[in-house]
This record gives structure tokens, C-alpha cells and sequence, in this order.
């Protein structure tokens, strides 16, 4: 391995097998230059694996950083090869189960592989069954930032591919919610993570599997097809639990990172900057299409709409909280409790403004919102129309639920300011929305002016 000059990788061909990648996140622009930052071998082999960051640099100045885990074979690999390199095959080796079995070996170990200029960090927790050896290594899924490893049906390792420095926000909220027994997630059991003089980052973190668990975004479609009904009371479950996890991710005041916070006049105006900023972008970018003709020219609107959350009095409390909730981040366990994942936030948002305090209430508004995706997309995919009036049942068994387990000093004092900053977040969430489907699934735009024109509409 010592003798293989990753340095020397082809960056043309790199690039282009990086456009290839689901979760190579900046596929449409251009990259202006690709840059090896940094390699460490962490494995001599066979076969031979090195951890190493990659710098896509773009037009305007702008970068993104990504973490690579390179399997070196002389036979090659095959459906995931990037270069020849030496005489050897360069290739991703989170496709490699004997690399990722290897992976495994080091967070069991607690390893600790140091390179030039880096190290790269490997932690295990007591308490949770680490990989054995000779685990069976498999990936899972298809998605879109990250990768998942399963180790023998029993824990699963996500590798962040773009990173950034700084601890992971799911780290923190797993290493936070684990330490108070809170039940209701996926138990951490250990990480790996990347220390030196370009960054501090957390490259990757390993929970518990969960077998036989329904992930709740097909669950909700399924139920919707078979018993709609039947989903309504498990929404009222689902909403107890979310609940009592801003419970728990308020409940330690000595702790800078998670003590509660009042909002400040100067939160306030960032925030309400960032949304005018954004619904800026949205309006100025509509396109002419016949599904936008309810939100057209309505720009002006949804600001002044907005900028209410400025006027409110009282606000309740800022917490650190999920920052992506919806029916998709959740599964309901054999045993019938629902299990909260993915507590990294919206990977396409800087790091720093995942980890920033926020109203629980923006949580709140996110799992919202999925219920109307939900019914949508039960007939558009499924071809069963939700029932009439299934959204605001939906709606109303969360919000008793979530109303009744949260600690309400989180919130606003009394139900009308409460529900008006609820509205509001809905609001800003479903702008981002808008703008979403309009870059990648434009068959969709419909759901989100469908809130948007609910949410105007509604009494504040």
C-alpha cells in the first residue's frame, strides 16, 4: 500500500466517476477543479483501504468536502472501480463487504490510524454488542448524501460522504438521547471519526439495526391503501414520542450545547433574513406552469406572512431539535413503538445551521407537512385517494399527542400563539419545499402550493 500513490489519482477520472454517485450532491454545476486533501491508510490489506478527502471546487469560489473510503486490489473490483493506480485498482470500497468487514474490525478495536497530518479516530460504546469478527457486511438502500453498512443483521454504520468540521448534529443528538436512556431511537453504539490540521469531522456513526421495523413513510402508503383509518391512532403515538425527545433535548440546562434559550431579537432577524432571502429566490425563479398559478405573484404574501414571527410575543423556547422530521425518519418496531432516525438534519444546509437552536415547533411543522405528502402521494403512487378529511385527522391525533408529552414551557404559553408560529413554520417549510420540487420532481409542485394557498388562507 505504501508504495501506491493515491496523490496520483486521475482527477478527470475521479470527477467523473464522483458525477455518477447518488450522493455526490452538487451534480449540477460545474467543477472547476477536484483536489485530493488529505489520505491515511488505514489498512495494509489485502485488501488495502485508505480514508481520504476530496475537495470539489465550483465556479464562484464556492467547495464541498467529501469523504472517500478507497479499497486498493490488484485483481480489481468490479461495478465500482475509479482508477488504475500503480498497477492496482483503485475503487469505493463501502461497495467491498471484505472491506467493510475490516471497517468493522477497527471500531471494535477503538483503533486509533495516524497519516501525515491527520489521524483518523475509531470509538466504541459500552453497552452495545460490537461487529464480531468475520461479520457479514452488506450496504443498504439507495440514498442520496449518505452510505449504510449492515453488520450480520444486528447494526448499521451511515458514512457521511459530504462532511464538514465539526461534530455531526446526529452524534450529538444520539450520544445526547443515549446517555438519557431515551428509548425511542436506534442506540449508538460507536463512530469513527477524522482529526487533523484541515478539520475536525465526524466521518461516520454506527447504531443499532433494527430487523422487521416499518419504515413509516411506506407504512403510512400501505394503510392508506388497505385501512386508512387504522394509521390515524398511531399518529397520535408517533406524536407523544416526538414529544417527550424535545422533552429529554431540553432537559439539561448545565449543557451549553443543549440548554433551552430564550429567542432573541437578533435570532429573529437572521432567521426571518434567511426565509425573505429564500422566498426571494423561489418567486423571482417561478416558472410559467399552470400547477404554480395558485402561488404566482403571491411572493409578497408569503413574506409578510413570514415577518409575523417577528411580532409574536411570546415565542416559547429555542432547543436543539430533529431539523429534517418527517414520516420518512421514522420506523414503528416490531413491538409496535415508533423509532426516531436520521438525526443529521438537512445535509444540504450548512453544518453550523443544522446544529443552531430552534423551536421544537419547526419539528412539529415538518411531520405536518408529511402527512400531506402522504395522502398525495397515495394516489398518485398508489392509485388509493386518501379519504376525505384524513389530513386534518391526521394532523389533529399528532398534535394531541404532541401536545400532551411535551414539557409546554417549550412553547409558546396558550393555544393561539402556539398554533400561530405552528402556521408559520409550516409556511417556511413549505417554501423550501416548493423550491425542492421545482428542481427535482416538478410532478410534485402541486403539494406544496396546495399548503402554501391552506396557509395564507389560515386565520392568525
Amino acid at each position: 500500500m505504501a508504495a501506491v500513490d493515491l496523490a496520483a489519482l486521475d482527477e478527470t477520472r475521479l470527477a467523473d466517476w464522483l458525477l455518477t454517485r447518488r450522493w455526490f450532491g452538487s451534480k449540477a454545476r460545474d467543477i472547476a477543479q477536484l483536489n485530493i486533501l488529505d489520505v491515511i491508510v488505514i489498512h495494509s490489506g489485502p485488501p488495502a483501504l485508505a480514508a481520504a478527502l476530496v475537495e470539489a471546487r465550483f465556479p464562484g469560489g464556492t467547495h464541498d468536502v467529501y469523504q472517500l473510503l478507497l479499497g486498493l486490489r490488484a485483481e480489481g473490483f468490479e461495478g465500482s472501480a475509479i482508477d488504475e493506480v500503480g498497477g492496482m485498482t483503485v475503487y469505493d470500497a463501502f461497495a467491498d463487504p471484505a472491506a467493510c468487514e475490516l471497517l468493522g474490525g477497527l471500531l471494535r478495536d477503538g483503533a486509533e490510524v495516524h497519516g501525515e497530518q491527520a489521524r483518523v479516530e475509531f470509538h466504541w460504546l459500552e453497552g452495545v454488542e460490537p461487529p464480531r469478527p468475520g461479520a457479514q457486511a452488506r450496504p443498504i438502500g439507495a440514498e442520496q448524501s449518505n452510505t449504510s453498512i449492515v453488520f450480520d443483521d444486528a447494526l448499521v454504520m451511515k458514512a457521511y460522504r459530504r462532511v464538514e468540521a465539526g461534530d455531526n448534529p446526529e452524534l450529538e443528538l444520539l450520544r445526547f438521547l443515549s446517555d438519557r436512556g431515551f428509548p425511542n431511537i436506534a442506540p449508538l453504539g460507536g463512530w469513527y471519526q477524522y482529526e487533523g490540521e484541515l478539520m475536525d469531522a465526524t466521518f461516520g456513526v454506527v447504531q443499532r439495526f433494527l430487523p422487521g421495523a416499518r419504515d413509516g413513510w411506506e407504512l403510512a402508503l400501505d394503510e392508506l391503501g388497505a385501512d386508512p383509518e387504522r394509521f390515524v391512532p398511531r399518529l397520535r403515538d408517533l406524536g407523544v414520542v416526538i414529544g417527550r425527545m424535545h422533552t429529554v433535548l431540553a432537559s439539561d440546562p448545565t449543557d451549553p450545547a443543549f440548554a433551552p434559550e430564550e429567542p432573541s431579537d437578533e435570532s429573529l432577524a437572521l432567521l426571518t433574513a434567511t426565509i425573505d432571502e429564500e422566498i426571494e429566490r423561489v418567486w423571482v425563479e417561478l416558472p410559467d406552469l399552470e400547477a404554480l398559478e395558485p402561488v404566482a405573484g403571491r411572493g409578497a404574501e408569503v413574506r409578510d406572512r413570514l415577518q409575523l414571527l417577528s411580532h409574536i410575543g411570546a415565542r416559547g423556547k429555542l432547543i436543539r431539535h430533529h431539523g429534517d422530521l418527517h414520516l420518512g425518519q421514522t420506523m414503528l418496531a416490531r413491538g409496535g413503538d415508533w423509532i426516531v432516525l436520521d438525526f443529521e438534519g438537512e445535509p444540504a444546509r450548512p453544518l453550523l445551521e443544522r446544529r443552531r437552536k430552534r423551536s421544537p415547533l419547526r419539528d412539529v411543522a415538518g411531520m405536518l407537512r408529511s402527512f400531506a405528502y402522504a395522502a398525495s402521494a397515495s394516489d398518485v403512487q398508489r392509485g388509493h385517494p386518501a379519504p376525505e378529511g384524513w389530513e386534518d385527522r391526521a394532523r389533529d391525533a399528532f398534535l394531541d399527542g404532541y401536545l400532551e408529552a411535551v414539557d409546554p414551557v417549550l412553547l409558546p404559553p396558550g393555544e393561539s400563539p402556539t398554533r400561530t408560529l405552528l402556521t408559520i413554520f409550516e409556511l417556511e417549510k413549505a417554501v423550501y419545499e416548493l423550491r425542492y420540487e421545482l428542481n427535482n420532481r416538478p410532478d410534485w409542485v402541486g403539494i406544496p402550493v396546495a399548503g402554501i394557498v391552506r396557509l395564507l388562507e389560515e386565520p392568525l
